[in-house]
């Protein structure tokens, strides 16, 4: 019998990417060949790549780089490129790293046993043109869903010619554009996409160029895979896309997400469900009851704001100010106090004076948030802001950048100290050792997965990764929690999430 061929996926980027690997792995499987961790023991690595910002793409092409460096001292043959990075560039990035033996866009994976049979076998498979993929959808989001079925839609798209018996462990269809999926990790949370793609136009972000227009998963193919993840040992499950606050408007319901956390939340053997990225233009009462008063619903918000100062938002296409954002978490605190709360700010934006971010460090200070990411302006060919004049220098830029970084970290770890001597609901995901330095790790229902903080827990006896715990704050170690277990500590699923 033949030896299978191996194949290793490196993923990059947001949690979305992780969703679009772990499809790209099933279709893989359900194809003969055989998963392996480590691309040094792979015929083939498959880098997923992110195309957002300088930085992720610098990330993603030293990733493909030292994937190559394989190649002549082990199993690796070939190094190929998947993910948004490659679907943006398509051929520049092929003409430019010929390192890569392929660079494979969207519409390549359903496809993606025979594109990798072709560059292992020695063959070439073009590189594509990119194009906008916001063209390829109707204008009008009713009309998208009959539409998307002809359009390449990573999380969407549904296998063809699939063997009768699959290998165990692949998500079962759900509907008729269910993909397979193959999870690539233990992890007792798991993401699961709601939407691809983007309608918004803030002035600096490429995005929606590449990911293309909003489209909407059906709430039954949500609502499989759910089942399936938490047949898998899945105990929380992350929606994710763009821009989660646009479910269902393509599905004649924009407040359809109201209507799916609670069936989601009634899946057997899930613990907990958190809600990503969510847009304040678009937050509505109905979302925010559903959010703050479900069981098993995270209150957690992970709101876009990106500033706060009225003309610098305005010239990102956005809205608000600071006085609107802080009264939308007012709002939320006053029905969820120990709600979470974080987000993503730009500053030294073309145009941004001195005043303007003040107006941004007035609502930081404001805000009380759990966990604040601040960025740099920099140019994204192809976007509006790209254009601008009145561009700040860049050591205007990096200066900024280093005080309001400087600021986001005193007061998150701040925030966390307010939270000393509350009680929190703790997934644990890792143990401890019996090294001292190695304790055992969870997350409460403020933190979301690699973007937010941690809980360390002062003792890990008695505790299982799965396990959701009752645990009280004793202490703070900047933006991380230290924390006890509760005697009896077992939280019940009807508690669990609030």
């Amino acid at each position: 019998m033949p030896e299978r061929r191996t194949v290793a996926l490196v993923t990059l980027g947001c949690a979305r990417n992780e969703v679009d690997s772990e499809e790209l792995a099933g279709r893989l499987e359900a194809d003969g060949w055989q998963l392996v961790e480590d691309a040094e023991d792979a015929d083939v690595a498959v880098v997923n790549t992110c195309g957002f910002v300088e930085a992720a793409k610098k990330d993603s092409v030293d990733a493909l780089l030292e994937a190559n460096d394989l190649k002549g001292h082990g199993r690796t043959q070939a190094v190929v490129a998947v993910g948004c990075m490659a679907e943006r560039y398509g051929k520049e990035l092929a003409e430019a790293l010929p390192e890569a033996d392929g660079v494979l866009g969207f519409d390549d994976y359903t496809n993606i046993s025979d594109r990798l049979q072709t560059i292992l076998n020695g063959g070439i498979h073009a590189a594509h043109t990119p194009r906008d993929r916001r063209k390829l959808l109707p204008i009008s989001p009713a009309e998208r869903q009959s539409a998307g079925a002809e359009v390449a839609l990573p999380g969407h798209g549904a296998p063809e010619d699939l063997p009768e018996d699959l290998p165990e462990g692949l998500a079962p269809e759900s509907g008729p554009r269910a993909p397979l999926r193959r999870r690539l990790g233990g992890s007792p949370v798991a993401s699961v996409k709601l939407a691809s793609g983007c309608d918004r136009r803030c002035s600096f972000c490429a995005i929606p160029s590449f990911r293309g227009a909003f489209i909407s998963r059906r709430p039954s193919d949500v609502l499989g895979e759910t089942r399936w993840l938490a047949e898998q040992g899945v105990k929380e499950v992350m929606l994710v896309s763009e821009n989660n606050t646009s479910y269902g408007k393509d599905l004649g319901d924009i407040r359809l997400l109201e209507t799916l956390l609670p069936e989601l939340a009634e899946v057997d053997g899930i613990e907990r469900v958190r809600v990503s990225y969510l847009q304040p233009a678009e937050m509505r009462p109905g979302l925010i009851d559903v959010l703050t008063s479900t069981p098993k619903i995270a209150p957690y918000f992970d709101l876009s704001f990106q500033h706060s100062a009225p003309d610098v938002l305005r010239a990102m296409r956005r809205f608000g100010d600071t006085d609107r954002f802080l009264e939308l978490l007012d709002t939320i605190r006053a029905k969820a106090p120990q709600a979470g709360v974080r987000s993503n700010f730009i500053v030294g934006f073309p145009g941004e004076t001195e005043a303007d971010l003040a107006e941004l460090e007035r609502f930081l200070t404001g805000a009380r948030l759990d966990a604040i990411g601040v960025f740099g302006y920099s140019d994204e060919e192809g976007t509006e802001a790209a254009t601008y004049g009145h561009k700040l220098d860049e050591d205007v830029v990096a200066a900024r950048l280093a005080r309001v970084s400087r600021l986001a970290e005193e007061l998150v770890a701040q925030r966390a100290e307010e939270r000393v001597g509350e009680t929190v609901h703790v997934l644990v995901e890792s143990l401890g050792s019996t090294d001292d330095d190695e304790r055992a790790v969870g997350r409460a229902e403020h933190q979301a997965p690699e973007t937010d903080g941690q809980v360390l827990f002062t003792s890990g006896e008695g505790l299982t990764v799965g396990r959701m715990v009752e645990a009280k704050v004793v202490g703070t170690e900047g933006v991380d929690l230290v924390a006890e277990p509760l005697p009896g500590s077992l939280v019940c699923t009807e508690e669990a999430g609030r």
